[in-house]
């Protein structure tokens, strides 16, 4: 059926003209939902479906599902700028959802709580909500049954509040049963069980009680999202250039490998440019890009057609009007990301995407923020700075807002259930689902209401539930971690462990090997089953993880020496780190068996020891790309220099730099800003001939891995690419020619505005 295309309006406004657009962008009228629709794009054998729309929703910022398989949202009217000090004075709310009468529109909306000031994410835990709303986390619960929170406690405090596109967000419920999140550059500075902590753009984790943080890994950029394959394996988005990284290796262990002292996730970004249905689309930095990226959900149920299932994850960019499908694919011990092109796509200017998951069908439901201005900073010219470090404009909207299904129409919904807490049964039944916000809710519920008595049935699911049709066992795996929540230390539990270290399935292999307990009888049953050197290498990965939290082994520092010389292990990134920390936790063991392979070096020894030497160095991050070969040897400047990035401009703090011809110059360059930054020193002239080859640069695989510095004469000297609160130090002999010499950071979309002159007298 052909769908009327609905007319687009515009009116003269003053609108953020970022790329300096000539003639300046024009200020689309809104939409109604069903004109919006027309607008909309999704791949065939799709429709779209509205569930809820203004009034009754607007600005909605996050969403989840209870255990009834009803829809939470978080409404913030006061985003970005409306920043309060009174506890309990804003505008904001959360709201329950409901379809009463089966027509597959919201009907029915109750204010679970209110008064609430800009939060963000919520998730599901002990009987309530928790929710991220800095500079606290607060529990929300209701206790007489009328779906009101009548208890509101600050559970933790600390989150920064200075920037409110930077602060916590993407709270969930991990398999390990511990609470997961999020946090841009807005940071954390507070005390959590009695320790205190201070931090900013990593993604965390914390007992179910809030006493017990752990930070996993760093992040490069201001991140909001977060999701979990059907194995539990960590993923996240950024903003500016990374809508996909792989966090598999916790920093606290690569701390300990030097090169890796501020360990980061692993960008995956297979592509760089998105796929817009417009040309009407305003971007701060990384034009055509993922700038803004929201969200990493997989999609783990079993609706869609298969090349989705535990394939597929969904990244929100609202500034292109967009969610991107983000194929992610084995590669090694981790993966690799394809571009999958989209799941929906807007010529409507204001359709902004925020987030989307599966809901309790099986289907994608997606939070459309709807509004035309999306950009939060850096401030335009013409425009001041307001507070949440946002720019005031009037045309941020506070009326519009639409929560969308995407229906697959040839697939089947998941079966949906209503869990019930006081009925341990349906809980169990929950774990057989075939979606998996079942079977964490089920899983969580068993675990917060202590069913300890339900062991022998969690056992009887390991051994008896059967592989699905792409060869994953999910019961099984959430019946290893309720099991494990429960906190269960009988022999029959722990039996049942460690036989499903010999399982045929990887996916249990890999939950077992979490889910042991930090003892010795741990050490003896990981060497004992193989899974130290599993044929999987993401299940492998994971043992040896595990082995960084178990005391240290002579037999565990052998078996990672013998793995440490294989070509397999070498040649696999995740793997090779892993090795490196597991080495120095079990370092005796590790260095006897270096030793006994020196003592016993044969003839062809020659080879294998340059090789083994190869496989036990440090892995840089990033070369530098440094000086010229005049400079080796020398190691005092003629002149030291510093500059640094301003904080949140895409500027340097210096515009002119002063040196004579021939000198030696050292600069040390510093990066305080979240974003990332290099520094060239280009020809004269040359300025725009290098930022149109770094602009080119964005369609190479490799352009990250080559610091997006381009491969021309015109580049005289260049960094690496620096994360936050990094430094480096560039040091190369001054032309002999005088002249204005340009200098530039390429990441890209910085040089237009991040450049300046380097003047040769």
């Amino acid at each position: 059926m052909r769908v009327k295309i609905a007319q687009l309006s515009y009116q003269e406004e003053t609108i953020p003209n970022y790329k300096k657009r000539d003639p300046p962008p024009q200020f689309q009228l809104p939409l109604t939902p069903e004109a919006s629709m027309s607008h909309i794009q999704v791949p065939p054998g799709f429709r779209l479906e509205l569930f809820a729309q203004e009034p009754m929703i607007v600005n909605p910022i996050n969403m989840n599902w209870d255990h009834r398989g009803r829809l939470w949202v978080i409404e913030t009217i006061d985003y970005p700028n409306s920043v309060r000090e009174e506890e309990g004075s804003g505008d904001d709310s959360i709201k329950i959802l409901e379809d009463t009468n089966s027509d597959s529109k919201a009907d029915k909306v109750t204010v679970f709580a209110d008064k609430l000031n800009i939060p963000t994410s919520m998730v599901f835990v002990n009987g309530g909500v928790l929710v991220s709303q800095a500079p606290h986390f607060l529990f929300l619960k209701d206790t007489d049954g009328d779906d009101k929170a009548d208890i509101r406690e600050i559970v933790m405090t600390g989150w920064g509040v200075t920037d409110t596109h930077a602060g916590p967000s993407n709270l969930r419920y991990g398999f390990d049963n511990r609470i997961w999140g999020t946090v841009g550059y807005s940071g954390f500075n507070g005390q959590v069980g009695g320790k205190q902590y201070n931090f900013e753009q990593v993604l965390y984790n914390f007992s179910r009680d809030f006493v017990d943080l752990k930070i996993h890994s760093n992040t490069t950029n201001n991140t909001w999202g977060l999701g979990f394959t059907e194995n539990f394996d960590i993923f996240i988005s950024t903003a500016n250039n990374t809508h996909s990284a792989f966090a598999s290796i916790p920093a606290k262990y690569m701390r300990r490998v030097k090169g890796f002292g501020r360990d980061v996730v692993t960008k995956l970004d297979g592509h760089y440019f998105m796929h817009p249905a417009t040309e009407n689309f305003r971007q701060v930095d990384v034009f055509g890009g993922f700038t803004a990226a929201a969200g990493h959900a997989f999609y783990t149920a079993r609706t869609y057609p298969r090349e989705y299932w535990n394939r597929v994850a969904f990244v929100s960019e609202p500034t292109g009007h967009l969610l991107h499908r983000a194929i992610i694919e084995p590669f090694g011990s981790g993966f690799l990301e394809k571009d999958g092109w989209n799941l929906l796509a807007s010529s409507d200017e204001w359709v902004s995407p925020v987030q989307a998951e599966v809901g309790p069908d099986g289907n994608v439901w997606i939070l459309d923020w709807y509004n035309f201005i999306v950009q939060h900073n850096p401030t335009p010219e013409g425009f001041e700075n307001g507070l949440g470090n946002a720019h005031i404009n009037p045309l941020r909207d506070k009326d519009h807002g639409r929560i969308y299904r995407l229906i697959y129409e040839g697939g089947t919904n998941s079966r949906q259930i209503s869990l019930n807490p006081e009925d341990p049964s349906s809980l169990l039944d929950g774990l057989k689902n075939d979606n998996l916000l079942w079977r964490l809710h089920a899983q969580r519920l068993i675990v917060e209401n202590n069913y300890a008595d339900l062991e022998s049935e969690l056992i009887a699911l390991i051994t008896s539930s059967n592989e699905d049709e792409i060869g994953l066992n999910p019961a099984a795996v959430h019946a290893i971690w309720s099991l494990n929540g429960l906190g269960i230390s009988s022999r029959e539990s722990l039996d049942a462990i460690i036989g499903a270290l010999d399982s045929k399935n990887s996916g249990i292999r890999k939950a077992a090997v979490q889910a042991l307990p930090v003892t010795d009888e741990s050490i003896e049953q990981l060497l004992k089953s193989g899974v130290i050197n599993d044929e999987d290498l993401n299940t492998r990965l994971a043992a040896i993880i595990k082995t960084l939290d178990l005391p240290e082994s002579m037999a565990v520092g052998q078996a990672i020496f013998e793995q440490s010389r294989s070509l397999e292990a070498a040649q696999d990134l995740w793997l090779s780190k892993a090795l490196q920390a597991a080495g120095i936790v079990h370092k005796k063991g590790f260095v006897w068996a270096y030793e006994k392979f020196e003592e016993n070096i044969g003839e062809e020894g020659l080879t294998r020891r340059i090789y083994l030497s190869y496989n036990t160095e440090n892995f840089p991050l990033a070369a530098e790309i440094s000086t010229l070969e005049s400079t080796k040897g020398i190691k005092t400047p003629d002149i030291e220099l510093r500059i640094q990035a301003v904080l949140q401009k895409i500027e340097f703090d210096k515009d002119t730099l002063e040196v004579k011809s021939g000198q030696l110059v050292s600069i040390v360059f510093e990066n305080p800003d979240f974003m990332q930054h290099n520094l060239l020193v280009v020809t004269p002239g040359n300025l725009e001939v290098v930022g149109s080859a770094a602009d080119a640069m964005v369609n190479e695989a490799d352009a990250a891995e080559r610091n997006y510095v381009p491969n021309i004469p015109e580049v005289l000297f260049s960094t690496r690419i620096l994360n936050p609160n990094e430094q480096t130090r560039l040091t190369f002999k001054a032309p002999k020619v005088p002249g204005s010499y340009p200098f530039v950071c390429t990441f890209p979309g910085h040089w237009r505005t991040m450049n300046g002159i380097l003047i040769v007298k």
